[in-house]
């Protein structure tokens, strides 16, 4: 089940997406419709009845966290690129909840910063249990879903800074979407990233598989929930793999993840 949040005539709704375009699930919203629901999708799903063509809706971010928690250095050649040795825990940091935009919603660069990369990750959306002090064998019952994520970063203020936090909370700096996939197996899912001015063929920059984390989606979730409670709706961003690189105005990142969808973005100077 593929979750969305949108804009339509009558407002903002969650909604289920239907049906599958001819190219597949990654492929825009050709063939696609969105089925409004009540309230939150958190649990059983009452429909209102209501359904849009989803090219005639604005998709939003499908979900807003109470916190963003980011794992870095979770593929070994990414920590590599960067010289940076491989952890022996999860390194985490966070996002703030303002970082966080839709689909198609620009990027937008700082003047603080002359280097600003894309990182495509994989994103767990945790559900209506929530997650707090939950054993790695526990740990795949409190997820809701997966989306795709972008963990836009100022390479060069992360390195001025040693910490993270200015680096990666930047407003816009934590693109989310398309929806939410229930159901999906995401030990071995594609990850990959497209970066090219509209028009243009893409470069694709990132491809990797969530089969080489060093941290399975399992351990990550135990791991922060012995740190701080998660909450409906709180997302873990899972690393990103080796191919980092530069974003400039004019640019369109798309982070696609297998059995997911496409994450589209134009760049734009602020």
């Amino acid at each position: 089940m593929r979750i969305a949040r949108f804009v339509h005539s009558g407002g903002m709704s969650f909604g289920v997406v239907e049906g599958s375009s001819p190219a597949g699930d990654s492929a825009g919203t050709e063939g696609l419709t969105v089925a409004a629901i009540k309230g939150h999708p958190f649990g059983e799903l009452e429909f209102t009845g209501e359904r849009w063509a989803l090219a005639d809706v604005r998709l939003l971010s499908p979900i807003l966290p109470s916190k963003v928690v980011c794992v870095g250095r979770n593929y070994a050649e990414h920590a590599a690129e960067l010289g940076n040795a491989v952890p022996k825990e999860p390194l985490l940091f966070l996002k703030p909840t303002t970082s966080v935009i839709g689909p198609n919603d620009p990027i937008r660069l700082p003047p603080q910063s002359h280097q600003v990369e894309h990182e495509a990750e994989l994103a767990i959306v945790i559900g209506a249990t929530g997650a707090r002090r939950v054993d790695r064998a526990d740990a795949l019952k409190t997820v809701f879903g997966y989306t795709c994520a972008n963990d836009v970063t100022a390479r060069d203020l992360q390195k001025a800074d040693v910490q993270f936090t200015r680096a990666k909370g930047f407003d816009s700096f934590c693109p989310l979407g398309p929806w939410i996939t229930t159901e999906l197996d995401a030990s071995d899912l594609e990850v990959r990233c497209e970066v090219g001015h509209a028009g243009d063929e893409p470069e694709v920059r990132q491809l990797g598989r969530t089969s080489q984390f060093v941290f399975d989606v399992a351990t990550l979730i135990s791991y922060v929930s012995h740190v701080m409670t998660l909450l409906p709706g709180d997302v873990i961003l899972t690393g990103t793999p080796a191919g980092v690189g530069p974003l400039t105005e004019g640019d369109v990142v798309t982070v696609s993840v297998e059995g997911v969808g496409t994450l589209a973005n134009p760049v734009l100077n602020l």
